[in-house]
């Protein structure tokens, strides 16, 4: 199975010197941990391998930025098995919140404890080329038992497919979140026809939506230069719910010279959201009303 499996880059060890100081309390809202896999194991029917990415080293990171606060999104590797991000929310002793994975297998009772270890939001994966794919009863039984204790939704999903369920989205009774520019095409635009469903939705009070990945938009095809006019959008239309993460330590790298530089990836915020109000916003502001509540 192992020699089988595209193996990941791992990530830049150096971050390059930041142009700014994130301001106190900033936080970093999407981020993964793998393994050690001798201590975590990786599930057999996973897309990739990737080296391990441990605690200790993401908060190395997270001191090197600034990073104050984090939310760990469970990753695939690890199925449904939470360990990974169990262990490292009782070990950072409230810095961190947690998101599993969707799991419509859990009843209210194991989410009830889940919440009570730090855990406050779940996310779908709808990428099919990872292992996704949208299961309509399976997210109204999730998204009601999350509605149930506040926690928000979070989708991968491939801007087209925003489209197809938007009406579904807008009667959710949570927030939901879109990660990484809901997964749109960069290179046409903010006029484009899925970018501008995004931008409907973001009219709803319960719709949110990350700034983050701009080293994955690279990744399809779009310049740098690309993502501050989308982020520009995302924020005219909802200042009060854009958040930010690294997406550390980027998965889907396999191409020497491909991977991200942490440094750049903060430093890119003085593009994305050169406004420091409104940057603090989605920097502290914005996570901190989303994920840190009893």
């Amino acid at each position: 199975m192992e020699d089988k499996l595209r193996v990941n880059l791992p990530p830049d060890p150096n971050p390059k010197p930041l142009k700014f100081k994130l301001p106190p309390g900033s936080w970093d809202t999407h981020f993964h941990l793998y393994g050690p896999p001798h201590r975590f194991p990786y599930v057999e029917d996973r897309r990739y391998t990737p080296p391990a990415a441990p605690l200790e080293h993401y908060i190395n990171l997270a001191n090197l930025l600034g990073i104050e606060r984090g939310v760990l999104v469970h990753p695939m590797v690890h199925g449904f098995e939470n360990w990974v991000t169990l262990d490292a929310l009782k070990r950072t002793d409230g810095r961190l919140r947690g998101m599993i994975r969707a799991n419509p297998l859990l009843d209210d009772a194991d989410m009830r404890r889940l919440h009570e270890a730090g855990v406050r939001g779940v996310r779908f994966n709808l990428v099919e080329e990872t292992g996704g794919g949208f299961d309509e009863a399976g997210f109204h039984i999730v998204a009601a038992r999350c509605a149930r204790l506040g926690w928000p939704v979070c989708l991968h999903i491939p801007g087209e497919k925003i489209r197809e369920i938007a009406e579904i989205l807008r009667r959710a009774p949570v927030n939901v979140v879109f990660d990484h520019f809901g997964r749109v095409d960069a290179r046409k635009g903010p006029n484009q026809p899925d970018f501008r469903t995004l931008l409907h939705l973001m009219e709803e009070k319960n719709m949110w939506c990350k700034i983050s990945g701009v080293d994955r938009l690279m990744q399809r095809g779009a310049r740098y230069e690309d993502a501050p006019p989308l982020a520009e959008a995302l924020i005219d239309r909802a200042p009060d719910r854009i958040i930010w993460g690294t997406d550390w330590p980027h998965s889907s790298v396999y191409e020497p010279g491909k991977m991200a530089n942490d440094g750049d990836l903060v430093n890119a915020l003085l593009d994305l959201v050169p406004d420091e109000a409104r940057r603090n916003k989605v920097l502290v502001d914005n996570p901190k009303r989303l994920f840190d509540f009893d």
